[in-house]
Formats: structure tokens, sequence, C-alpha cells
């Protein structure tokens, strides 16, 4: 970027360098106290996420939502929680016991170890110790959570499998397809990163942003991975693996008590999980806004950075409540095609550029305000061709069907509520289907002939 685009963006404020040999120094109490301190804000987060989950949906419907219990029903959460812990735990007979209960504990268990490499703040004092509020990092901290976060796939998948319920079964398969499609597309959305980070640590990458943030000179790599983290996480409008029209519960249809509880858990902590990750490779991690450190010295410093990070994270929340309340749910074959057919293409290309632009950058020799603008171009032109394609292939299909079906067929004709074949493709000139009024008819004609 040059020196005018850089002075129009907003920037972020200069942040201490980090060291990554200040992991793995601390002492074993300050470990433990870590671990523990994460897992007891990743579930009173998700009790706090579900009330105002449904406070908001209720205010977009002009409802009321959840007042009764606690303070403006901020209690509500904990009630239902120890509900489903007090009620019965069934197992289906057709169920494959071992892999039904581990099923859960699988889905749950990575959705907190993600949260080990996400950080939190600087260096601070604390009990007397200086650590940084991060519990671990790594040289490949990103590589390390997609790893993890892809494990939890297999607790979906062996959930709806071992229930040995056909609804659960095409729910773990619709839950595998969608999850490894959306990851393709959410890892190739943060090879870009990479690249203007130089690191795979995320530390580092928040190091790295001190500047100006990378979701506004990554935007089109910043805009995949929100849709790719919708899809990753199963939210409206893409929940094809728990459509209830559809699949009456998905894969936890069999589930119920603790065990339904677990993925109730799992999907709500991934929900702040995918929104860390977008907070810390894209908006400056932990790091106030801009403009807040030129009036308060110490907005980065102590443990202030907690609030300018769970800040942001409650504005993707905020989000994945919003496209809730707002959307229906996508047909299948639909969403499908969006991360192959348009969000893979269009990271691919979106890298080549980057990569061609940090070369140049490095080199020197072009001027990179016409290299963005050209490379900016033949994206969009590429992101048209994609969506002109599919209308012509969709023209051509729906003429080929018109010459066809040359004659219109009345789909219910001959009776209900057995609708007949078409007339038109493959089928033209077989024999009419048995309908209920032509079964009725045959039968009731048999029956005469056999009492004469």
């Amino acid at each position: 970027m040059n020196g005018t685009v850089m002075s129009i963006l907003p920037l972020a404020a200069d942040l201490p360098e980090p060291d990554l040999a200040a992991f793995g120094q601390d002492p074993w109490w300050v470990i433990v106290l870590k671990a523990v301190l994460i897992f007891l804000i990743l579930v009173l987060l998700t009790l706090f996420n579900i009330w105002f989950e449904r406070r908001v949906v209720a205010r977009m419907q002009h409802r009321v939502g959840p007042n009764r219990h606690g303070p403006f029903g901020l209690l509500q959460s904990l009630a239902d929680g120890v509900k489903l812990a007090l009620k019965e735990d069934i197992v289906p007979k057709a169920a494959d016991k071992v892999v039904f209960v581990l099923a859960p504990v699988i889905a749950v268990v990575p959705a907190f170890v993600t949260w080990s490499v996400i950080p939190l703040g600087p260096e601070v004092n604390f009990f007397g110790v200086m650590t940084p509020l991060q519990l671990t990092d790594m040289p490949v901290a990103v590589l390390f959570m997609l790893a993890i976060a892809s494990i939890g796939i297999y607790g979906i998948v062996l959930g709806g499998w071992s229930s040995g319920s056909t609804y659960s079964l095409l729910g773990g398969l619709r839950s595998s397809a969608q999850m490894i499609s959306y990851e393709v597309a959410m890892g190739l959305a943060l090879v870009a990163v990479f690249l203007y980070a130089g690191s795979m640590s995320t530390s580092e990458i928040v190091y790295a942003q001190d500047k100006l943030w990378f979701g506004l000179i990554l935007m089109p790599s910043f805009v995949i991975y929100v849709i790719s983290m919708v899809g990753e996480t199963n939210r409206a409008p893409f929940d094809l693996p728990e459509a209830e029209g559809e699949l009456v519960g998905g894969f936890h249809t069999e589930y119920s008590s603790l065990k339904f509880a677990l993925f109730f858990l799992a999907e709500y902590i991934n929900l702040a999980t995918v929104s860390a990750i977008a907070t810390t490779l894209f908006l400056g991690g932990w790091a106030a806004p801009w403009g807040i450190e030129n009036v308060w010295e110490g907005a980065n410093g102590g443990y202030w950075p907690l609030l300018w990070f769970f800040g942001k994270i409650f504005i993707f929340i905020f989000l994945f409540v919003w496209l809730r309340g707002s959307l229906p749910r996508m047909r299948y074959d639909q969403f499908m095609a969006l991360g192959w057919k348009v969000l893979i293409p269009v990271s691919l290309a979106w890298i080549v550029a980057v990569a061609t632009i940090r070369v140049i950058s490095l080199e020197g020799n072009i001027n990179r305000t016409y290299l963005v603008a050209a490379i900016a171009v033949l994206l969009v032109m590429t992101v048209a061709l994609m969506f002109v394609g599919e209308g012509k292939d969709k023209g051509q299909g729906d003429a080929e069907d018109v010459r066809a079906d040359d004659e219109p067929h009345d789909a219910f004709a001959g009776g209900f509520p057995v609708p007949p074949m078409p007339v038109g493709g493959a089928v033209r000139g077989a024999a009419a289907p048995m309908t209920f009024a032509t079964r009725r008819t045959t039968v009731t004609a048999s029956a005469e002939e056999n009492h004469e």
C-alpha cells in the first residue's frame, strides 16, 4: 500500500513486539490457572451468548424474550442447562453405545483446546508473575487451530452415524461435506494473512497489524473468511445438518440430557472461537481500535485489552444472530455450489494477487497503485464470469426441459395423493402409472366381475 492509502485507512496503535521465548516459562500453577480461567470464561460466554441470541431475535420479531429468571432474564440459560442435566438420558437400542457416548465429548473438547493459542492481551502481572494473556503460542499456531477444529467434525459425524437413525446419519453426512468444503475456503482465506504477516504465530500476527488491520488491506480474504465461518459453525442460513423441516434435528436427533447439552455447548463455543480467530487475524486482536490510543496512552496496557478483544468478538456474535433472524435456510445444492464454485476459486485468484503484490512491493519495480487496480478489475471479472456462466447453463437446461416436455401435463391428474410420472424425456410412451383413482376403479371392476 502506498502512503496515500495508508494515510486514509485507520491505523492501529503501536504494540510491544512479541517474543515466543516468553511462552513455556510459566510456573505450573500459572499454566493450570490460565487453563481453568479459559474454561470458565468460555462456559460463561456460552450462557451469555444463548441469552443474547434469544433476546436479539425476540426484538427482531417484536417479542420480549427471556425476562423471568434473574435480571433481564440473564439466568435463563443457566436454568435451561440445569433442566437438561436433570432430564432422562436415553440411548437408542440400535445405537453403537460406545461411539454414541464418545461423540459429544469429541465435539466439545477441541472447541476448548483451540483457545489455548488465542492471544487475549499483552504481558501482565498475573499474581506476581509477568506472563502473556495467552496460554501458549507456537510458530504454526494458526495451523494448530485449524487442525484441532477439524477434529470436532468427527464428533458430529460419529454422533450421526452411531445413533442408528436415518435422519441422524443424513445430518452427519451433510455436516462432514459442509465442514470439509468450507474449511478449504477458510484455510485459503488465511494464506494472504500469512503472506503479509510473515508468520503463523497468533501473537506475531497481532503485532504485524500494529500499523494497519489486515481486515482492511485484505478485504476479500476477510469477507471469504466471514462467510466460511458461518458455514463452518452450522449456523443459519447454513444450518443444513440440523434442518428441522427436513431431518427433525439432524445429527443430534437421538441425543438427550447432558450429551445433547455437550453438542449445544460445542456449537456456541465454536461460535466464539471463529469470532476470536477473525478478531486475531483481521481486526488487530486485543489492540485498541484506532483513535483510542491517541487519547488514552494505557489503552493497550494491563488488562484493558480484554475489553477490546471481547468487544470485537461480540460484534461477530451479533452478526451471527442477525443472520439467523434475517435470512432463510439455503438449499443444499446452492450452499455447496457457493463454497466450491465461488469462494474457493475467488480465494485462489486472490492468493495469486496478494503474492504478486508482495513480491513487487519488495522489489519496487512497478507502481503498486496501478497493480492493485488491475488485480481488482480481474477479480471482479472472474466473479462476474462465474455468475454469467451459471445463468447461461441454467437457461440452457430450462430450454431443454421445455423441448422435452412439448405437451404440458397436470401433475395431479388422475387422482391424489399419487401424481403421475412426467410424460416427457426418457419415460415418454411408458405406461401410465397407477394412481389412487385408477387403483380404486380397478379394484371395483374386479369385485363386480367376481360378484357376477
